[in-house]
């Protein structure tokens, strides 16, 4: 958010994500942000809150975090030759007006097939820690990343253009 001129403050709103379980994944993915968005708001009285939420999606069930070097091997193979969707659903209020947006943000990832040497090589790095799909396509990650289709920035964790499109709903302007 730097990059495009965004002065703001990181809060964590420290909602538990477990506790959702709305089954369409874009649904999901707004209702994470607005959840997130509705723990912060309160301690705010006039200030524009962003929220967001993103994971992967594979065959229908939702990538996670690995909690364990073990568990992105697995992740890794999984994904191994084979494309997914990252999503992200992000909520934009405004605590003075109490208007809110939200929207969700699909972008293909293809992942190049992984001998299980560069799995092990990659998960050994300790990136694919507490990220999302056990990858980080603006790191090392990169190099496993065949192509995607869409959003680079959504695959990264937040949407750049469909947030700057919602906060001049706001009468943010980036330039």
């Amino acid at each position: 958010m730097e990059n495009i001129g965004l002065r703001f403050e990181v809060d964590g709103s420290g909602f538990n994500e477990e506790i959702c379980r709305e089954p369409d994944s874009h649904k999901l993915a707004i209702e994470l942000s607005l959840r997130k968005v509705t723990a912060i708001a309160e301690k705010y009285q006039d200030a524009v809150i962003i929220g967001a939420d993103t994971f992967g999606v594979l065959d229908g069930q939702i990538i996670g975090k690995p909690k364990s070097p073990a568990e992105a091997r697995t992740m890794l193979a999984r994904l191994s030759g084979r494309h997914h969707f990252v999503i992200t659903g992000f909520t934009v209020t405004d605590t003075a007006t109490a208007k809110t947006l939200s929207a969700a943000v699909e972008t293909k990832v293809y992942i190049k097939k992984l001998t299980s040497a560069e799995i092990d090589a990659y998960a050994k790095t300790g990136e694919p820690l507490d990220k999302a799909g056990a990858y980080a396509i603006q790191g090392l990650g990169a190099l496993i990343v065949e192509k995607i289709e869409g959003d680079y920035f959504n695959v990264v964790g937040l949407p750049i253009y469909a947030l700057a499109n919602t906060l001049r709903e706001f009468g943010i302007r980036l330039f």
